[in-house]
């Protein structure tokens, strides 16, 4: 059993670049990221089919949009100028109907705690999320789901994830401002992600 000493010195331990880094790459596996939501059921169920995990969820690392900028009333014809934008998320699950193999509206933005990041900061990066999104926007999606029309959509979902080192005012303040978040251990011994078991009654419909 640890001292009390040695408990404060463990848990006043900063998060590491490794504990982000190793998080960013394990969510980046979609099967890793579906094991994610399953610790926040109310996202999991935004998945249309747990049958078909591969058609039905993209996971995005690091997710860079086209923000459509407005067209002048002037203009004479349909074209519409874009810029790309790498947003402050970490990640974000896009969510596909496997019949017709089109985005749903459901996108879940997920936001891993940095190292040295302070409450005002971490939250700020959602917001920012929320400015930039608060536009027609498309995502730039993997050379895989080109195919897949990526528009935008107003169902934004956060989810954040800190560590057990994370200052517990952090946890404080997303409790406060009634965001999701889940809690990590900082052991980073990771099993290999494997496809979620599907049981009687796992493929769930979500409507409109």
């Amino acid at each position: 059993m640890l001292s009390y000493r040695a408990a404060i010195q463990v848990k006043t331990m900063p998060v590491k670049p490794s504990h982000y880094e190793t998080l960013l790459a394990e969510y980046s596996n979609r099967n890793a990221a579906i094991a994610l939501l399953r610790e926040y059921r109310p996202y999991l169920e935004l998945i249309p089919s747990m049958r078909r995990p591969d058609e039905s969820v993209i996971a995005i690392p690091l997710p860079v949009v086209r923000l459509r900028q407005p067209k002048p009333e002037t203009a004479t014809s349909h074209w519409q100028a874009t810029k790309a934008m790498s947003l402050p998320c970490d990640l974000v699950v896009l969510t596909c109907d496997p019949e017709w193999k089109i985005k749903m509206g459901a996108e879940i933005l997920i936001f891993i705690h940095r190292p040295h990041e302070d409450f005002s900061e971490f939250l700020s990066r959602w917001r920012h999320t929320q400015v930039y999104l608060n536009q027609d926007y498309e995502w730039l999606m993997p050379p895989r789901y080109e195919h897949i029309l990526s528009e935008g959509s107003d169902r934004l979902y956060p989810l954040f994830i800190v560590f057990s080192e994370t200052p517990d005012r952090i946890q404080r303040g997303l409790a406060g401002a009634c965001l999701p978040y889940v809690v990590r251990d900082s052991d980073l011994d990771y099993e290999e992600p494997v496809a979620p078991e599907v049981t009687a009654g796992d493929e769930l419909e979500i409507g409109d």
